[in-house]
């Protein structure tokens, strides 16, 4: 799904955004909600970025990666936490490209998502490669989610992937 955001472009810069686990639900301007084999995930495009809920079995996860009035935290390149019986994990990264290949790049990827039944896109007013993107999936019982943060002023692009799935215990591979 590929939606026009009513928003100001509030994302000034790559380097604004911060990750933060178990925060509350924060208003969003576009919500796509999902049931990945009897997992509910919500994918929730933010004025300042996005914020992934999921729900299975009375167990919940959220997500936050937005520009946050208070937050200094730069985005960790990577995370690693224990959810209860889940097991967490985050990356991100930067991809620094020409004008020409951004363009190239944010047509693409805003193609991908709106033709997927799990993606969520949103372009903000003022530049159409200004954008947040989201997809999510389920594999071999863990949901999956990939983010990608347009800057198109900067030429960067903030691509992150993040993993919620049961523990394995320990020796069983």
């Amino acid at each position: 799904m590929l939606t026009t955001l009513q928003t100001a472009y509030s994302d000034t810069r790559a380097a604004d955004l911060a990750w933060t686990l178990g925060r509350e639900p924060l208003p969003a301007l576009a919500v796509l909600d999902l049931r990945l084999a009897g997992a509910k995930v919500q994918l929730r495009l933010l004025g300042a970025s996005h914020q992934v809920l999921l729900e299975e079995e009375r167990r919940t996860c959220s997500e936050t990666v937005a520009c946050l009035p208070g937050s200094s935290t730069p985005l960790p390149l990577g995370v690693a936490e224990s959810l209860g019986d889940w097991d967490y994990e985050f990356a991100a990264r930067v991809e620094t490209l020409s004008e020409g290949s951004f363009a190239g790049r944010a047509q693409e990827l805003l193609a991908l998502v709106a033709d997927h039944p799990h993606g969520l896109a949103g372009t903000f007013p003022g530049s159409p490669y200004a954008f947040t993107a989201m997809l999510a999936q389920r594999t071999e019982g863990q949901v999956h989610w990939r983010t990608w943060h347009a800057y198109p002023q900067e030429g960067q692009l903030v691509v992150t992937r993040s993993r919620v799935g049961a523990r394995v215990p320990a020796g069983v591979s």
